[in-house]
């Protein structure tokens, strides 16, 4: 079978043990799982696009809300500053990002703070896995311009319409989670790596973003408004699936 495209998804943490990598290769009408591992590294993640032909999709925010950057640096300066009240809707400008609440308009819920939240260790590790990436000669756009994407498992699972609850959490969960994503996409063979996806949670959402990044190349998502793409190449752009799952397939 002729081989049209890899996609390759980062379930990205603050250090490798909670990293997980997972690779699809493509044909016209399969897509054959042929990676799954956890532990990895920034080298492993940035060997695995090394070749020039892979997309790559990472669950981790690219970029800080530009309020939440112009703020600290102005208060690094003076800590007096007139404008701030320090009140929850002054905060939430620095809380989210523009692509964070296109992602609650999509999908009905706020994702975490990069600014506010633990996600933002993760995020110090991918502005260094970004640099990486650069350095390596892989092009490097936060606002989903080329071969890298920041994705949301848990947002692409909800907008193909799958029931999410407890699934980070519960194995059980992860386990009806997979056996649903089959009986919608038989074309879809996971081989031998089922076990380690319902086992470990990171496993399960690198392949969710692995799919999630199919979507990406194929441009079945919605990119940023013309007069948002300034503000999405600095904080970052989540890339969510527009249409269902099964056009993954479909639309070659």
């Amino acid at each position: 079978m002729l081989l049209t495209m890899r996609t390759i998804g980062v379930d990205l943490a603050a250090a490798a043990p909670g990293t997980a990598l997972a690779e699809i290769v493509w044909t016209d009408d399969a897509a054959r799982l042929t990676r799954l591992e956890i532990g990895m590294q920034d080298a492993d993640i940035v060997a695995s696009v090394s070749s020039g032909d892979a997309w790559l999709g990472v669950d981790c925010p690219l970029g800080w809300p530009d309020a939440f950057v112009d703020f600290i640096r102005a208060h690094h300066v003076e800590p007096s500053l007139g404008s701030v009240d320090g009140g929850a809707d002054w905060r939430r400008t620095l809380v989210y990002r523009h692509t964070d609440r296109v992602v609650r308009d999509r999908i009905g819920r706020w994702p975490l703070s990069v600014s506010t939240d633990r996600l933002g260790v993760t995020a110090l590790r991918g502005a260094g896995l970004t640099s990486r990436l650069a350095e390596a000669g892989f092009p490097v756009h936060r606002a989903a311009e080329g071969r890298l994407f920041e994705v949301y498992p848990g947002g692409s699972l909800r907008l193909w319409g799958f029931d999410t609850t407890g699934y980070r959490v519960d194995a059980t969960r992860r386990a009806i989670l997979i056996d649903s994503l089959r009986e919608r996409a038989p074309w879809l063979d996971l081989g031998a790596f089922r076990a380690l996806a319902v086992t470990k949670a990171d496993a399960f959402d690198a392949v969710i973003a692995a799919l999630s990044t199919r979507a990406g190349a194929l441009g079945l998502f919605e990119p940023p408004a013309s007069g948002m793409l300034g503000v999405a190449r600095r904080e970052g752009w989540v890339v969510l699936p527009d249409g269902p799952l099964e056009a993954l397939i479909a639309a070659r």
